[in-house]
This record gives structure tokens, C-alpha cells and sequence, in this order.
């Protein structure tokens, strides 16, 4: 069967102790001339800058964003926005696809024929453009953060479990954006039981 509107899926911020969960939903057309589409995480930032740019100025391409707020991470545990945060990146399409092609091997409660992958963001096209463009939005949103909150160096781990974010984690506790839900306590009395800072 040949779909009009395959539409590949990918989230970015799963991992992270602080921020939202961004969602990418992409089309691409299937003859497209831009470059650089590949896993996220095989490119430098300065390249998934340059590749996302191109996405989203291109008129071919379809692209639709959606998150889910740190927050909704604590009420809902984190695989569940995730898939909140995918379904909302579907409807901010401008158009309702007609088959998804969804990172990972969980599906989307959504009545839209689809297909998990994993590690789709290395053999679909579109997945990968959706894991460049959910990175690229998410490490925005984490800069934007870190003018807010600049003690815990957002800007330089994006939210990440990093030596230097747990450093400041326990010289100034959590921060409004970070996950309750991420036992942060147990995380930092551990890693201050490994490493000291005087």
C-alpha cells in the first residue's frame, strides 16, 4: 500500500533529570536534496543546527512539535509522556498523516496505522529528521532555561546527569524545571558519596 503522508516520530529528553520530553514529527518527501539526515545523535551540534534549519524551511517538509512539561513527567512517569509528547507533536502537523513510522518498540494508543523501529532514527529517513529536529527545539528550550536558572549550567549539559549538574544539584538542591520523579535525592546523595567537593 502507498502512503500520501508517512510521517516518521522521535522524542529527545528521556534521560535528562531537568526540562521537558520534545517530540518531532516529520514528512519528508521522497525525493528530498537535504543533507546530513541521520541519527542525532551521530552529529555535532553545530550540524543538527544546520540540518533542523533546512527542515524547517523547507516547504516540502511537514514538521510538527509537541513536549511534555517536567511536571507531567512526574504524574505520568516518563515513557508515558513521551508518548504524550509524540502525540501532541501529530497533531501540531499541519495535516492528519496516514502512517507513522515511531522510534523505539512501543506504539502510540492512536488511530493511525503505524510501525515501531528500533533504532529507526538510523533506518528511516523522516524518524531521523524528527530525532535532529526534537534535539535541536529541546536544547533551545534548555538554553532558555539556563538564562533562568543559570547556577546549574543548563546551557552546557542540556539537563543531563553530568558530574558538573550533580556538583550543583547539591550546592543549590532542585530547580522548579527539575523531575521530582527522578529519585534527584538518592541520584546526588550517591554521587556525593563517590566524589566530594570542598
Amino acid at each position: 500500500m502507498v502512503y500520501r503522508f508517512p510521517v516518521g516520530i522521535d522524542e529527545a529528553g528521556r534521560g535528562p533529570l531537568a526540562g521537558p520530553v520534545v517530540a518531532a514529527a516529520c514528512f519528508l518527501p521522497f525525493i528530498s536534496e537535504i543533507k546530513g539526515i541521520k541519527d542525532s545523535k551521530k552529529l555535532t551540534p553545530l550540524q543538527r543546527e544546520r540540518v533542523a534549519k533546512a527542515l524547517l524551511e523547507d516547504e516540502t517538509v511537514k514538521v510538527g512539535v509537541g513536549m511534555a512539561s517536567p511536571e507531567e513527567i512526574d504524574e505520568i512517569n516518563i515513557l508515558q509522556a513521551s508518548l504524550l509528547a509524540m502525540r501532541r507533536a501529530v497533531d501540531a502537523l499541519p495535516e492528519r498523516p496516514d502512517f507513522l513510522f515511531i522510534d523505539g518498540n512501543v506504539p502510540l494508543a492512536i488511530d493511525i496505522p503505524l510501525q515501531t523501529v528500533v533504532q529507526g532514527d538510523q533506518k528511516i529517513r523522516s524518524i531521523g529528521a524528527a530525532s535532529i529536529v526534537a534535539k535541536v527545539k529541546r536544547d533551545e528550550i534548555m538554553k532558555e532555561m539556563h538564562s533562568l536558572y543559570p547556577v546549574y549550567g543548563f546551557d552546557k549539559h542540556k539537563g543531563y546527569p553530568t558530574a558538573y549538574h550533580f556538583a550543583r544539584l547539591l550546592e543549590h538542591g532542585p530547580s522548579p524545571i527539575h523531575r521530582k520523579s527522578f529519585t534527584l535525592t538518592k541520584r546526588v546523595n550517591k554521587f556525593e558519596s563517590v566524589f566530594s567537593y570542598g
